[in-house]
């Protein structure tokens, strides 16, 4: 019995407690769904919680934000959501808002896993309300105008792995609650006002892949606890005040691929730890006090692409493994104590694109490997100990810059650096280069400055150089230049600042450079130029320094700003220049206005009139005079006539000088000769005998016969067409009669 009565009971309670199981799966599915599908009055939060921060913003701003209308906040523009509805992602980088975060309801946003307002203009501070993100993996505010602090609550973002809060304008120290977020990756807090020093605790990141703490105001030293983020591949710590030395734990980073301490106040040596970061592609060291040798592995990686460490203190040689290191693509290590024979301290390198060694002491020649960069841009080696020659850099077609000034460079500049067009800085400098500058240079189309001061160039500067029409800054002082500027030289529009100062040019300034509109300073002391400054100056108006002293100029300045400011010094040592400058005397044709002016205008005007009254008087007298004689002489060589003026000339040459064959009749007192004119007209010529004794007598009565002749108009009377009253030659010219008689005296 007692069997038979269990069985059902057990059957009984299977089936009660297959029901349960039924009723707690359909509480569990309703309290799953109650948790994951939010509810009406969830979404209507979110939606309310962004139309009131919207509302909060600058009008100016709310364009981009105009689809924010409704409760449908998961098709807003910006908004990202979960598969259920939540608001997961904000990211309205770069959306031009204007506003700040204090009307942010951060609490109505439990799902949010990213937060991206960067790129704005956001201001004001961070609100502590930040910390209610639980769920927040992201967090970018980057590039606003944020000020104030870092709130503490930020160490509540348990699960934030980048923070990024770059380029603001926020202050104060690093909360100490961040070191506690082990889930961070990424922190981006340059570009602030942040104060203090780098916490030690700042080693507990050990996921820490990359940490930009530059161009802040920390002081203090470099962690050694930094060693512990061993999984750190970019480290920046420039422009800070940090001091100390460089801790060896660095050499524990062994995936660091960039670390920069650029301007900080760092001493000490390089630890030789540094050799171990394999993966090194960019070191930046430069704008310290850091001293001794460069660790000699450095390169050892062979992926090291970066290297600047100039504005130190470093000594000692080059070490091996940068004279191989293939991979370098630009090296600064100016401004040192490096020594060696650059000859043999670089090798070759074909990626190199930038390398400046100036300011050094290295020695011995250039080697032709340089050349062989074939794309190097800029070369800078002045200021140290190399002599020999310039290489051709006949493969380096993209060199922009060769700086080679304040060495010991002898012999001549290679025409093939003509060949070099991309060239746009050439500086040689404070050498020993000599003989003349050749012309090739004037290939250079590309040249902006071009400094060959300070050498024993001669002969003529090269008319070739307006070939250089970009010209902005001329250097060609302290050398042996003779003869004349080239007047070429002013087609270089471009020129801004010409020296041509401590030369031996000669002859005057060419008035083609007042073409030079855009010069600024123009230097043309010690040298041996002579004449008057071209008026053509009067136009040079961006002219503000100039020197001309130590010449043989004469004459006024120009009408220029410049050179009516400039101080005697400018001027002093010349022959006679004279103006308003100080220092100078006035010219003498100078008006200074007011009455002293006007009253000089007047002299020289009456000073004129008098000269041109007196020439007057005098012509007139001789006028009178040579009438008074003229009346004597009755013009001897003129044959006055009716028809118009006859030429004595005239007649001597149609009768060829009297020839014998045109006489038509001798007498006793005269002799007759036909002549025809060149007005074909035919005349009788009538030539008297004029005997010496009684030769005046007879001409008183030949005039007086004229005369009578001249009032008589008879038939039986030739015509009389003229006369010559010369004692010697006395004439008669009449009508010719063919076969006519003809009396004669």
């Amino acid at each position: 019995m007692e069997s038979q009565v269990e069985k059902p009971l057990s059957a009984n309670a299977a089936a009660s407690q297959h029901s349960l199981q039924v009723i707690l799966m359909a509480i569990i599915l309703m309290l799953v769904s109650s948790c994951l599908a939010p509810s009406a009055s969830a979404a209507g939060q979110e939606a309310e919680a962004l139309l009131n921060w919207k509302a909060s913003l600058d009008n100016t701003s709310l364009s981009l934000l105009s689809s924010w209308v409704g409760n449908s906040t998961c098709n807003w523009d910006g908004i990202g959501c979960n598969n259920i509805g939540s608001i997961t992602h904000i990211n309205l980088t770069g959306s031009a808002l204007r506003g700040t975060l204090h009307s942010f309801s951060f609490s109505s946003f439990p799902s949010l896993l990213s937060l991206n307002l960067s790129h704005n203009s956001i201001s004001g501070t961070i609100p502590s309300e930040i910390g209610f993100l639980k769920s927040l993996q992201i967090l970018d505010l980057s590039e606003n105008n944020l000020n104030g602090s870092i709130p503490h609550e930020v160490g509540l973002l348990g699960n934030l792995t980048i923070l990024s809060l770059h380029n603001n304008e926020l202050s104060g120290n690093i909360p100490l609650e961040i070191c506690m977020l082990n889930s961070l990756s990424v922190i981006h807090i340059e570009k602030n006002s942040l104060t203090g020093s780098i916490p030690e605790s700042i080693g507990n990141l050990s996921n820490l892949t990359v940490l930009a703490l530059h161009r802040n105001n920390f002081s203090g030293s470099i962690p050694s606890r930094i060693g512990n983020l061993t999984r750190l591949k970019e480290l920046y710590l420039m422009g800070n005040q940090l001091t100390g030395t460089i801790p060896n734990e660095v050499g524990k980073l062994q995936f660091l691929t960039l670390l920069g301490l650029v301007d900080n106040r760092l001493n000490g040596s390089l630890p030789l730890e540094l050799s171990n970061l394999k993966f090194l592609k960019n070191l930046w060291l430069s704008g310290n006090n850091l001293s001794g040798n460069i660790p000699s592995d450095l390169c050892s990686g062979g992926l090291l692409e970066m290297f600047t460490a100039h504005n130190n203190q470093l000594t000692g040689l080059m070490p091996t493994s940068l004279r191989n290191c293939t991979s370098l693509v630009r090296l600064r290590l100016e401004r040192n104590q490096l020594t060696g024979n650059i000859n043999e301290e670089f090798g070759i390198y074909p990626k190199l694109v930038y390398v400046d060694l100036s300011y050094n002491r290295f020695y011995g020649e250039l080697s032709e490997n340089w050349g062989e960069c074939q794309n190097l841009q800029s070369l800078k080696l002045s200021n140290n100990r190399i002599s020999g020659r310039v290489p051709q850099f006949e493969r380096s077609i993209q060199l922009h810059v060769l700086d080679l000034s304040s060495n010991n460079l002898t012999g001549t500049i290679p025409r093939e650096l003509g060949r070099l067009t991309s060239l746009f800085n050439l500086n040689l400098g404070d050498n020993k280069l000599s003989a003349s500058v050749p012309p090739e240079i004037g290939m250079l189309t590309n040249l902006q400055y071009l400094n060959l001061a300070a050498n024993d160039f001669n002969g003529p500067i090269p008319e070739q150089l307006n070939g250089c029409r970009e010209l902005l800054n001329l250097n060609l002082s302290k050398n042996k230049f003779s003869e004349s500027i080239p007047l070429q030289m002013g087609s270089i529009h471009s020129l801004q600042v010409l020296d041509l100062s401590q030369n031996s040019l000669m002859r005057e300034i060419p008035p083609q450079l007042g073409q030079l509109v855009k010069l600024e300073a123009l230097n043309f002391s010690h040298n041996e130029l002579s004449g008057s400054i071209p008026y053509t100056f009067d136009n040079m108006l961006s002219l503000t320094v100039i020197d001309l002293s130590f010449n043989h100029l004469e004459g006024p300045l120009p009408n220029n700003k410049a050179f009516l400011e400039a101080s005697a010094v400018a001027f002093e040592n010349n022959t006679g220049l004279c103006g308003n400058a100080t220092g100078l005397n006035a010219c003498p044709t100078e008006t200074r206005g007011g009455k002293k002016g006007s009253k000089s205008v007047i002299l020289i005007v009456v000073f004129v009139l008098a000269i041109l009254f007196f020439a007057f008087v005098v012509f007139g007298i001789l006028c009178v005079c040579c009438y008074s004689q003229e009346v004597q002489n009755e013009n001897q060589f003129a044959v006055w006539s009716y028809d118009g003026r006859l030429e004595y000339e005239d007649i001597i040459e149609a009768t060829e000088e009297f020839n014998s064959k045109y006489c038509v009749g001798v007498g006793g007192n005269a002799s007759v000769y036909k002549a025809e004119l060149q007005t074909g007209r035919i005349v009788a010529v009538k030539k008297l005998h004029i005997v010496q004794d009684s030769g005046v007598a007879n001409l008183k009565a030949f005039e007086s016969e004229v005369r009578t002749l001249s009032e008589i108009r008879h038939r039986n009377i030739l015509k009389l067409y003229g006369f010559c009253s010369h004692p010697q030659h006395p004439l008669l010219v009449y009508d010719f009669i063919e076969g006519g008689a003809w009396k004669t005296y």
